[in-house]
């Protein structure tokens, strides 16, 4: 696979299009249609592969409708970006017809970009073997594994009651849930490198996520110094992402060992905080209700292009129409969403940053490995999972 980098100039100059009125005026009807072909897409991809499979692959490939609750809504809200048990079946336990069958279900999920990029990360789990010298162990057959990604779907695609699909392993956390015939919720959807950069020949960089580290570093360092200074949060970034793979957004503290599914894997200092941080670090760079950093209501016509077309690096990895970047084209709405950062703002330096405003939370850090391991997540801090929409169709359709 090959990849040129991007010049984050050259994203800049394409990232906006004008807003045509009329379109505005349909846009409803069209995403609505939008959702329920999506939708469709998946149903009929996630039947054909779930009746490719024997009675024991059945076991670990099917989970409780969502929303059943107790435990079933547990597991179903349980993610990881970690190489450790995902929940699901892995390709191992899978023949390669169903390998092919798993990548059109997760397809589906994904606009074409957001397609190839998960591909390419699954891809990374060679070279990165390859950069640890294929030497790590982890008590494992293989440590560094693209077989050892999980799929498993909840409830019966296409039918009445509300059903889900996860897929998820080293670096990768898909997470759909359709409602009535739509899609509901595509998030907590996570998305890693390492490498973040690696060579390809003829001189050019495989970087998955590059545009991502570029266009925020670029919007930072254009920042005039007041707002530089309340936009820098920590002048150390934090070892991970602040949210980590918690279920819900709040601001406890998750530890190195949540990260992993129990049993799985310990690693060193489990019981540290994931981001390394305490005391008035910690706090500095605490989620809050109200978003830290600077608005884009501060920022003049070029940051606020930057930062839409930020936003579309994590949004548009779901298919248009799924996607809620045009709700951006509001300008109040990108006016709420705050920019804040912590590290150095120098390229190759161990840096984070965050998107945070009204159902937005994005979070990157490119801190370890001599900063080349990058985490990318995009999370909807009201419906990740589809919890809003599910206690909704509840209420609808369940009434005593």
């Amino acid at each position: 696979m090959c990849c040129h980098v991007v010049p984050a100039g050259a994203l800049f100059a394409l990232a906006i299009a004008a807003v045509v009125v009329p379109a505005a005026i349909s846009r409803g009807a069209t995403v609505i249609d939008a959702g329920r072909e999506v939708a469709n897409r998946m149903a009929e991809a996630a039947r054909a592969w779930l009746d490719s499979l024997d009675a024991e692959q059945r076991k670990a490939a099917v989970g409780a409708p969502p929303g059943t609750g107790g435990g079933a809504e547990d597991e179903r809200t349980r993610w990881f970006y970690t190489p450790t048990d995902h929940g699901g079946l892995t390709f191992h336990q899978q023949r390669p017809a169903q390998h092919r069958l798993v990548m059109r279900l997760v397809a589906s999920g994904l606009s074409e970009a957001g397609y190839n990029t998960v591909a390419t990360v699954l891809g990374l789990e060679n070279v990165l073997d390859r950069v640890e010298g294929f030497s790590v162990n982890w008590g494992r057959e293989r440590t560094r594994d693209p077989g050892m990604y999980y799929l498993r779907v909840f409830g019966e695609p296409g039918g009445p009651r509300p059903w889900g699909w996860r897929f998820g392993g080293h670096h990768v956390s898909l997470n759909h849930l359709v409602v009535d015939g739509r899609v509901a919720a595509t998030t907590p959807c996570f998305l890693g490198a390492d490498p973040a950069a690696s060579p390809l020949l003829g001189g050019a960089t495989l970087r998955p996520l590059g545009a991502a580290e570029d266009l925020a570093r670029e919007l930072v360092r254009s920042l005039r110094p007041e707002l530089a200074a309340r936009a820098v949060l920590l002048t150390r970034p934090p070892n991970d992402v602040v949210a980590g793979n918690s279920s819900r957004i709040d601001d406890r503290v998750l530890t190195r060992g949540e990260l992993w599914r129990p049993g799985q894997h310990t690693p060193d200092r489990a019981d540290h905080p994931a981001t390394g941080l305490h005391g008035a670090d910690r706090q500095a760079l605490a989620l809050t209700p109200a978003p830290k950093g600077v608005p884009g209501a501060e920022l003049d016509a070029a940051q606020r292009e930057l930062l839409r077309a930020l936003l579309g690096t994590y949004l548009d990895r779901v298919p248009d129409g799924v996607s809620p970047l045009p709700r951006y084209d509001d300008p109040a709405a990108l006016d709420a969403v705050h920019l804040a950062w912590a590290g150095s703002t120098t390229p190759g330096e161990p840096h984070y940053y965050r998107l945070q405003g009204p159902r937005l939370l994005v979070e990157w850090t490119n801190v370890h490995r001599g900063v080349n391991h990058a985490h990318a997540v995009w999370r909807d801090p009201e419906t990740d999972f589809g919890g809003d929409v599910l206690a909704a169709h509840h209420a609808a359709h369940h009434r005593h």
